[in-house]
């Protein structure tokens, strides 16, 4: 992409996949997006969603985490005035700011979540576009891991590229915008990370005993249990609206088998842990045309 910025030649520059279905009126309403907003607000991110959402379990169960993400959590950070970790399709810029910036991190396997990192530390803005962009699901276990494991692995070198200041990121950022960050980059690394031990409390309260309980008091396993439990309430209450605000209510009942989803995140974040030690560059592409 940094290869061909110097290409284009108009002030608002696009990125697609190759295999995209954008809304027909999509363009359209990036651009009136941008020339109504603020000078500041230096891109703006489409929702993605999935046109072969029906195709099996692994789909279906895609569909409803990018629903989530896209349609609830992203907005909410919007309003929150929190930096947007932009995806990867169906985002635009500014020509003038991504050249002021600097273009893209081109060792940076997640360079769009980067950009959106390194946008706000510049005082910028990044905004949700009411449009939608449909592409395809990875729908077999081992690409979804794969490509789990790439944006996870991104997540982690952007934050550790970000932090590498962690008192001028604050002055960056703003307090709300630094705990975003965390939250976002460090947190969704680590809860895939930690979700075994999750597991393990389940475990512990139908009377299986581990000995590392016994490092940590036992209020403090009470309260990680209940604060785990609670994330996973928020969670399914989040994609319950999504699915709503889609007018998916079919999918809904598929909410209840996240708990076997999830624990694919978890063995991308370990692949993704060992690729950051041994292949840190190393993009692991993603197979389209899975029909």
């Amino acid at each position: 992409m940094n290869y061909s910025l110097p290409f284009c030649a108009g002030s608002i520059v696009g990125i697609y996949d190759a295999e995209d279905r954008p809304d027909p009126d999509q363009i359209n309403k990036v651009v009136e997006h941008l020339l109504a907003a603020p000078p500041k607000v230096a891109a703006v991110q489409a929702n993605l969603d999935f046109y072969d959402t029906e195709a099996n379990w692994l789909s279906r169960c895609f569909t409803i985490e990018y629903a989530a993400w896209f349609r609830v959590i992203m907005r909410g950070m919007q309003k929150l005035g929190l930096p947007l970790p932009l995806g990867g399709t169906s985002v635009f810029m500014r020509r003038n700011v991504l050249e002021e910036i600097g273009g893209w991190d081109a060792h940076n396997v997640t360079e769009d979540a980067d950009l959106g990192m390194r946008l706000a530390r510049f005082g910028y803005k990044c905004e949700m576009v009411d449009s939608t962009t449909w592409e395809e699901a990875n729908k077999v276990p081992v690409g979804w891991v794969k490509q789990r494991s790439r944006w996870i692995k991104g997540f982690i070198i952007t934050w550790i590229s970000q932090m590498r200041g962690p008192v001028t990121l604050g002055k960056d950022l703003g307090l709300a915008g630094f705990i975003g960050l965390q939250i976002v980059l460090f947190g969704t690394a680590t809860a895939f990370l930690l979700a075994p031990v999750f597991w393990f409390m389940w475990l512990g309260i139908f009377g299986v005993e581990w000995s590392f309980f016994a490092l940590m008091p036992a209020w403090f396993w009470n309260m990680a249990f209940i604060g785990l439990l609670v994330g996973e309430i928020i969670m399914i209450s989040i994609s319950v609206v999504a699915l709503a605000l889609k007018q998916k209510f079919g999918l809904i009942p598929f909410i209840l088998t996240m708990p076997l989803y999830w624990p694919l995140g978890t063995i991308a974040a370990y692949k993704a842990l060992y690729e950051i030690v041994f292949a840190p560059f190393y993009w692991d592409k993603t197979k389209h045309g899975l029909d």
